[in-house]
């Protein structure tokens, strides 16, 4: 997909780090431990797991956000790498991510990296888009572009959502021990009237890839029309997000 615009992540999508802030609480960072924020975006939870005196390392594919999060946080290390590559050679007594494991479609690549960069016992704490996430927004993208003569393009679709089985199975395959994964209904506000209209330029680029500009706005137009009956609630957008949370525990040896 093209560069994150990581001004319009801050300003109307800071939800998801918000979300994420319970996900710390289930990480437990304890002082002094080497902690990997996988997807670290412009690093907010980077910074919150910090604050229990932890040594912090953030990595994110996107340049965009990884500046951003060093503006914000220079006190923090972060990288700019492509989770399906090899990571830094340094081991983890712990690896982090928050809603960005559905943006890597290569999963089996980047549960190994991941194990690899664990210490023993190390734990690997995350939460991810599941099977079932953003499904009323997805078809109305699609009943849109269908509507307006434009193709639909399935290898465009830039997400992995995948089952707790299927999850599972890669974990348990790569030498993890499952402690807990579940997956669960999160509906998500959005910000602000235009809540579906941000959403859809900040996320779906992807999908409109071959759009002119004036065709993606028929389509953003013609996907709010469909989609407020179903998502708009009490004068606020609320997407219909679908969770994969999970712990997973590095097996000695």
């Amino acid at each position: 997909m093209s560069e994150w615009n990581a001004v319009l992540y801050d300003q109307k999508h800071h939800f998801v780090s918000k979300f994420g802030e319970h996900l710390v609480d289930l990480l437990s960072p304890q002082k002094g431990e080497s902690i990997l924020d996988l997807g670290c975006g412009t690093g907010d939870l980077a910074y919150e797991i910090s604050k229990y005196e932890t040594i912090v390392h953030g990595m994110d594919a996107s340049k965009t956000m990884i500046q951003q999060a060093q503006t914000k946080y220079p006190e923090i290390q972060f990288t700019v790498q492509d989770a399906t590559q090899a990571f830094v050679h340094q081991q983890f007594d712990a690896v982090f991510s928050n809603a960005a494991l559905h943006w890597m479609k290569s999963p089996k690549a980047v549960v190994q990296h991941v194990y690899d960069a664990l210490k023993p016992n190390g734990r690997f704490v995350a939460e991810m888009g599941g099977d079932g996430n953003i499904s009323s927004i997805v078809t109305a993208m699609k009943a849109s572009m269908e509507e307006l003569g434009l193709p639909y393009i399935e290898s465009y679709f830039p997400w992995y959502f995948p089952t707790e089985e299927e999850y599972s199975e890669l974990l348990q395959r790569a030498g993890f021990r499952i402690e807990m994964i579940t997956l669960y209904d999160r509906p998500t506000p959005l910000v602000g009237e235009n809540g579906i209209q941000n959403w859809l330029h900040m996320f779906s680029n992807s999908i409109f890839q071959d759009l002119t500009a004036s065709e993606k706005e028929e389509v953003c137009r013609l996907c709010v029309r469909k989609l407020k009956p179903q998502l708009y609630q009490n004068n606020t957008w609320v997407a219909d997000y679908r969770r994969l949370r999970f712990v997973a525990i590095k097996r000695e040896g």
